[in-house]
């Protein structure tokens, strides 16, 4: 559930400021584990019958064509979008191990570190399915408590910057209201899990007796958990110390003291290997079954090998053409992230469970539905206009 997002949150607060930005994480934090709760205790909603995968829920309640048009396109782009920026996260988290530990060293291009990650991820990409990677998946979540403490931590010690400015970080009215959009993507980002929250809970046990929803349920609470525990005290200190001088990635920010700053990168890089993995599975099962299904190719090692190969050289490619970390994190968590985790669940439930109108269930569904389509809306309107800024300055492949 935790994020590389959660490095950027600091950076979001500085286009937001204290009152909206605190608002804003709060409220998203609330309303995405409303969702995930909704999506659980849909899970098994028809006796005998389990939806694995989000467009097996979406089609059941839109129908067969229509489900899986409303449904799949929007994963995809989240799972792959994540990839492509997880890319971005793990070669400039190794750029920075490597500056850091070695300052006086040749520099060596972004695109390189992040050719050396990829080549990690086509290692373990070859893992056969999500049971498989448990132990990288716990790893991966050992790492985002540790450099998330690490961030807030060494921010501490810190201290405040001299002549600290918590003001709007922009050069015109435009600017604060494109960035602040941008912003709304960069914490929507950060709430991730609701496209494969239903892939993990078809690989847990379930009976008349202990339905798969109570161990999921108790899962979601200690990772939403976990999540305040990693999300408020990087956003709120990190912000507080740096105030809108703080870069798009918190720990690009820090240097001092050096040691802990390069462990803290290669915990990012170690995390985002681990979920780089969780969220290109879906997308390998969705392309395997597609050419054994259609193409009528016979399932081998061959076609594993093959297929997830190609997954990760084309994120990697569009990882190095485009590595704006903070200005990727706002477009993308707006335009994809909001409607899986913010308002689909919501619309599924009105659909299949029909709360009676104006009820309390009623009304909450409706307060998500509008403010997850203001956010998808708004937020890659902002990000795109940073990307396209960003790229007038950038030379492809430096």
């Amino acid at each position: 559930m935790v994020g590389a997002g959660v490095l950027s949150l600091p950076y979001a607060m500085s286009h937001m400021g204290w009152g909206p930005g605190t608002t804003i994480l709060t409220l998203s934090w609330v309303i995405t584990l409303y969702t995930l709760w909704q999506m659980v205790e849909m899970h098994e909603m028809v006796p005998g019958k389990r939806f694995d995968r989000y467009h097996e829920l979406g089609q059941y309640a839109f129908g067969e064509k229509l489900g899986m048009y409303i449904v799949v396109p929007q994963q995809i782009i989240v799972e792959v979008g994540t990839c492509i920026v997880y890319m971005v996260t793990g070669g400039k988290s190794l750029k920075k191990v490597h500056d850091s530990l070695c300052p006086d060293c040749k520099d060596i291009k972004t695109s390189y570190w992040i050719i050396i990650f990829a080549s990690v991820n086509l290692v373990i990409s070859q893992c056969p399915n999500l049971n498989s990677i448990s132990i990288v998946s716990l790893g991966a979540a050992a790492m985002s408590l540790t450099y998330s403490t690490i961030a807030w931590g060494t921010s501490i010690k810190k201290g405040i910057e001299p002549n600290v400015d918590y003001s709007i970080k922009s050069h015109s009215t435009a600017d604060a209201i494109f960035n602040f959009l941008s912003a709304l993507g960069d914490v929507a980002f950060a709430y991730a899990g609701h496209n494969v929250v239903l892939e993990i809970q078809a690989t847990m046990p379930s009976s008349p007796e202990v339905p798969s929803k109570k161990p999921m349920w108790r899962g979601v609470i200690l990772a939403y958990i976990g999540v305040a525990f990693c999300y408020f005290p990087v956003a709120l200190i990190g912000y507080y110390m740096f105030g809108n001088a703080v870069d798009d990635n918190i720990l690009i920010t820090l240097e001092r003291p050096v040691w802990l700053i390069a462990a803290a990168n290669l915990f990012v890089v170690l995390h985002v290997i681990g979920g780089y993995q969780i969220f290109a599975m879906p997308m390998y099962d969705m392309l395997e079954t597609f050419l054994v299904k259609k193409v009528k190719i016979p399932p081998s090692f061959t076609l594993r090998l093959i297929t997830r190969s190609v997954y990760v050289g084309l994120t990697m490619l569009v990882g190095i053409s485009v590595p704006f970390f903070g200005s990727l994190l706002g477009f993308l968590g707006g335009f994809a992230f909001a409607p899986t985790s913010y308002f689909l669940p919501c619309i599924i439930w009105l659909k299949l469970k029909k709360p009676k109108i104006f009820s309390l269930s009623w009304i909450i569904n409706w307060i998500c539905i509008i403010l997850g389509v203001l956010l998808m809306t708004l937020s890659p309107i902002g990000a795109m206009r940073n990307i396209i800024l960003s790229a007038t300055n950038y030379k492809f492949f430096s």
